[in-house]
């Protein structure tokens, strides 16, 4: 059997894949500079680059190097490559950017929804946006990656509906949905998984392997993160905490969603917390953040005990405010963990946005193959 075509493709395979990710780590470069990036000698650069460009995944951008020695053109990656959709589906509405391989947004459009939108208009919303993003980009749709605010079929992408959830969206499946938009996979997981995601990366838990992110905002959620990685559960619902039994506002023990009725911070009509009502409250009452704290360490205190995490990262809405409450009183604890707020904007759209780019910049790859 005659090896040598296989280990020469396999070669040109690795070499065309040096060249796209040193191109997606910045706008332009010349063949000289990426052979100096990658330590890949300038004849083979060149070859890949040649090879590339027939591909119509290179262009040549027409610039050229100024200064002594020889003249060299600059290389980019081509206009039609293709983008990534990022969707937020919120009880505020669907949003949708279209991301290129270098994590630039291309553009962004949004459909307004409230909580009791319902399964049918949100689908709609979805494949709207999808829609409008799909017409405003070159080279069409690469992939898809959803960040929603409901619990997560790990299998099948679908939403989950569980009791007393406050976004009721039914068991809207944006797979199905979006796939005819999308030339590649559609990968959908709950708002709090992303949002942990991207504190991991550049957050209040950067370079923290093992760590619990509570998001505290409308709605309740957590997020396990082990050895580097977001545990779903064995149906995706890992960390879905409204239902976890805490210390209430008496001393009882009650559901975690259940403090928010017994304290009257709930939206009229929806097991929704009332953000605003409830900073409000706790901005002059120290004995109603005392309740919120130590509701919140009830929880915590269970993540510790379970999935012995090295920190704790209070996110969402109002979760940032009671840092100092919390950290008082899980200081107590025969068992606590150091505790500090989220620090990333807009984490579940920051942590889907990045996977994404990513997922993007495999799919390009995986074209010279």
């Amino acid at each position: 059997m005659d090896t040598a075509k296989p280990r020469l493709d396999l070669l040109r395979s690795m070499t065309d894949e040096h060249v796209l990710r040193t191109l997606m780590r910045g706008a332009r470069a010349t063949r000289a500079e990426i052979a100096a990036a990658t330590g890949i000698s300038k004849p083979t650069i060149s070859d890949s680059v040649r090879r590339l460009t027939a591909a119509g995944l290179l262009v040549d951008t027409g610039e050229r190097t100024t200064g002594r020695g020889r003249v060299g053109s600059y290389y980019s990656l081509a206009p039609d490559v293709g983008a990534a959709l990022v969707v937020e589906i919120a009880p505020r509405g669907v949003t949708g950017e279209a991301v290129d391989a270098f994590g630039a947004v291309l553009a962004r459009t949004s459909v307004p929804l409230d909580r009791a939108a319902g399964e049918a208009r949100t689908a709609r919303a979805l494949t709207e946006v999808a829609g409008a993003l799909t017409g405003q980009v070159t080279g069409g749709l690469r992939v898809a990656v959803v960040s929603a605010a409901d619990p997560v079929d790990r299998r099948t992408g679908a939403l989950v509906h569980l009791p007393d959830a406050p976004f009721l969206v039914g068991t809207l499946a944006p797979v199905p949905l979006l796939a005819p938009l999308v030339d590649g996979p559609v990968l959908v997981d709950n708002d709090v998984n992303w949002a942990a995601r991207a504190e991991m990366a550049v957050g209040g838990a950067a370079d923290v392997g093992d760590f619990v992110y509570l998001h505290l905002g409308e709605g309740l959620g957590c997020a396990v993160v082990s050895d580097g990685e977001v545990r779903r559960g064995h149906g995706g619902l890992a960390g879905e905490i409204a239902h976890l039994y805490t210390p209430g506002p008496d001393g009882t023990a009650m559901p975690f969603t259940a403090v928010f009725a017994a304290l009257g911070l709930r939206r009229p009509s929806s097991t929704a917390v009332d953000v605003d009502a409830l900073r409000a409250a706790a901005a002059g009452d120290d004995a109603l953040r005392a309740v919120l704290a130590t509701a919140v360490c009830g929880v915590l205190l269970a993540a510790v005990s379970l999935v012995d995490p090295e920190i704790a990262v209070l996110g969402g809405e109002w979760g940032a405010d009671l840092v100092p409450d919390v950290t008082g009183r899980l200081g107590t604890a025969a068992r606590h963990v150091p505790v500090t707020a989220g620090r990333v904007a807009e984490p579940q759209l920051a942590g889907a946005r990045a996977d994404a780019v990513e997922r993007l910049r495999a799919a390009i790859v995986a074209r010279t193959r």
